[in-house]
């Protein structure tokens, strides 16, 4: 392996142990309290020790994995996304595939795609990464990468664990999920994959192709609750466009709305029912699972809490006004204390909530503009 590495540029060469803290934390306040919290419960289930973050040489996925039994559903909204015209662009555009190693063992190598336009002046330019929803993979995102690429970004997307490349069969992510509430050795849901993304910028801030200090990052239903808790958790993601993934968790519980959410990994919480000997899924298994899987989602890292602390950076929410899985009301308290996070922080105008009219768990054509224009605008 060591003489593939050899052979990669000079700015994918394995990089040296990591530190969360060094990175992901703030001098002193709420912001600081919250991502030392944080990272204390993600380092609280790493099974094994810490290994250098490295990367491997990798090769484009011909026949990409996808979960599930349902329809894969229409690229239309992302195939929408603003492109520049091109001469020759497929000739123009570079593709990257590399294996990031985050930690030991087979859900520790995060396949990575990068796509971005040769460029021989090797200026440094703004990067941002893409996450894809449930039971999909980074393939899916392509139409996306390749716009953003086509602007002059350097677009970067990754299959989050137990999805993609890091799934055997059509049941893997769910097959996880329920691992994880009968074993509490593991989190699938939301967290170990914001694990690999804080190791991912640190990766990224080190590629001399990159302007540190314009990484975005967004991502759609999953993916949008990746970025979301991505960027709360780092500060290096200087920009944030989470969509149709912010929620209110507590909200939910308190309010009878679970049901959206179970409903998209439904498997699981039909064993936790049967395991906690119940007739029908009720609130308090929700409750138990998500204490089992993900660990204070629905308390002090529920989004009250974890979105606020991504201000002053620019964060731009976007969410369906019907999604019955991100119900509007449950997003009063967070949107109205994140904006009062950003007044306080003198930057109002850094954040912005829109909830599509007559929407419910899509991402439509406007989302993906807006999020277009909020990148173009901020990095």
């Amino acid at each position: 392996m060591a003489l593939a590495l050899a052979l990669l540029p000079l700015w994918a060469l394995p990089v040296t142990c990591y530190a969360p803290e060094a990175h992901v934390l703030s001098p002193r306040g709420p912001a600081a309290e919250f991502r030392s919290d944080f990272v204390r419960v993600l380092r609280s289930r790493r099974r094994t020790p810490a290994v250098p973050l490295a990367v491997e040489p990798a090769k484009p996925v011909k026949h990409p994995l996808y979960q599930g039994n349902g329809p894969l559903g229409s690229r239309e909204a992302m195939e929408s996304c603003p492109r520049k015209k091109i001469k020759d662009f497929k000739e123009k555009l570079a593709e990257e595939n590399y294996y990031l190693i985050t930690e030991a063992g087979e859900q520790g190598r995060v396949p990575v795609l990068i796509l971005s336009l040769k460029d021989e002046t090797r200026e440094r330019r703004p990067a941002i990464v893409f996450l894809h929803s449930s039971y999909k993979c980074k393939e899916w995102l392509r139409p996306l990468l390749e716009a953003y690429a086509s602007r002059g970004y350097v677009s970067i997307a990754i299959d989050s664990r137990y999805h993609g490349e890091r799934a055997n069969n059509k049941t893997t992510y769910i097959d996880a999920l329920i691992s994880a509430w009968r074993n509490g050795d593991t989190m699938p849901f939301i967290y170990d994959t914001v694990w690999d993304l804080i190791k991912l910028a640190d990766y990224l801030t080190l590629r001399k192709d990159i302007d540190s200090s314009r990484i975005g990052i967004t991502g759609e239903s999953l993916g949008g609750m990746h970025a979301w808790f991505a960027a709360a958790a780092d500060t290096r993601y200087s920009v944030a466009v989470p969509i149709i993934g912010v929620q209110g968790f507590r909200w939910a519980i308190d309010n009878d709305q679970w049901q959206g959410r179970v409903d998209s990994i439904k498997p699981l919480f039909e064993e936790a029912r049967i395991d906690l000997g119940k007739r029908v899924i009720d609130k308090e298994v929700v409750k138990r699972v998500w204490d089992r899987i993900a660990p204070s989602l629905d308390s002090q890292f529920d989004s009250p809490h974890s979105v606020p602390v991504i201000a002053p950076r620019p964060l731009l929410i976007l969410n369906g006004a019907e999604d019955p899985r991100c119900p509007l009301p449950g997003l009063e308290t967070p949107v109205s204390r994140t904006s009062q996070a950003y007044q306080e922080a003198g930057f109002p105008k850094k954040f912005k909530f829109i909830a599509e009219p007559g929407i419910g768990h899509l991402m439509t054509a406007k989302m993906v503009k807006e999020a277009s224009d909020w990148f173009d605008e901020f990095l």
